[in-house]
């Protein structure tokens, strides 16, 4: 990973995914490793941190995250558009050499006593324990996950907050419509302060 590899404290991230960006999801299981790209993800609680994402069924990455209990969840950058699209309709049940024609390079980290894949060159990573919930996995797809590590690229988050603004454009987060079309996020809002409401 790079230099900028920096841990996120727990109770700070659930901030990595309130902005509602595009995430790739990774997971390793006996052996096989992937990766896939997820519009459907977002933060669900504090403490515990517990995130949610929608895995197909017929991905690929649905067996490996129901295999091995754990999945990770990465903001990939706008550096990462073509990657991140490719990840996403590419399958490695079709093509076994699908990271490799991505352009994916994949680095394993030991986190709760399970390897996982981490995706480099993404602004975010949080390595998620599956909480087991069979009906929402079955009926909806939908696995909620407790975040149990976290890290993000300090030039773009640091001190629990995101700084799109003052970083490098190619560090902005994807945000998915259809049809291949992304937008990168855009420039910061402050509301400014206002009285409490009495």
């Amino acid at each position: 990973m790079n230099e900028h590899f920096t841990p996120v404290p727990l109770e700070k991230a659930y901030r990595l995914l309130n902005h509602g960006p595009t995430v790739l999801v990774s997971a390793a299981h006996e052996g096989v490793r992937n990766a896939m790209a997820a519009a459907w993800a977002c933060a669900l609680d504090f403490e515990p941190p517990k995130v949610t994402v929608v895995i197909d069924k017929a991905t690929r990455t649905r067996g490996l995250v129901e295999g091995s209990g754990h999945f990770v969840l990465q903001v990939p950058t706008a550096a990462q558009l073509t990657l991140t699209h490719a990840l996403g309709t590419r399958s490695l049940v079709e093509d076994p050499d699908k990271l490799a024609r991505a352009g994916a390079t994949l680095s394993d980290v030991e986190v709760d006593g399970v390897s996982v894949p981490l995706v480099e060159g993404c602004a975010a990573w949080m390595v998620c324990r599956v909480m087991p919930e069979p009906r929402n996995q079955t009926v909806y797809d939908l696995f909620i996950g407790e975040i149990v590590a976290a890290w993000a690229d300090a030039r773009v988050f640091s001190h629990g907050h995101w700084h799109f603004e003052s970083a490098p454009p190619e560090l902005r987060s994807l945000h998915y419509i259809a049809g291949g079309q992304f937008y990168a996020i855009g420039e910061s809002l402050v509301v400014p302060q206002t009285p409490a409401a009495g």
